[in-house]
């Protein structure tokens, strides 16, 4: 008879034990995502800090943009590689469509009515 309430008490805990430690990771891992977002918030807090500031704006535009101020002369250094492709002559000849407008558009009715 105690065999029995024995595993009767063990059957009818396995369940409630097994869903507390689902649930005891799931808390871990959503602990550590919200550390990891809570890391990424802070990252981008000190990101958009730096633009207000009006130095770095300055030299962002300078760096990213090319501008300069009033007075200044701009200078772009070119690599060999940047030079042979500005030579290239940019010449696209139209290219014919192999099939006509209204196949393809027949062809994709037809695809969607398969699926």
């Amino acid at each position: 008879m105690l065999i029995l309430v024995a595993a009767a008490l063990v059957m009818s805990l396995a369940f409630p034990i097994r869903e507390y430690l689902a649930q005891r990771a799931a808390i871990a891992a959503a602990e550590e995502r919200a550390a990891t977002l809570d890391a990424q918030v802070g990252n981008l807090q000190e990101q958009a800090d730096r633009w207000d500031d009006d130095d770095f704006v300055e030299q962002q535009a300078r760096e990213r943009l090319h501008y300069v101020m009033p007075g200044e002369t701009g200078l772009v250094l070119l690599s060999p590689e940047d030079m042979e492709e500005a030579r290239k002559p940019q010449i696209a000849a139209p290219v014919e469509p192999d099939v006509a407008w209204f196949d393809t558009l027949w062809g994709s009715v037809q695809e969607a009515d398969s699926r």
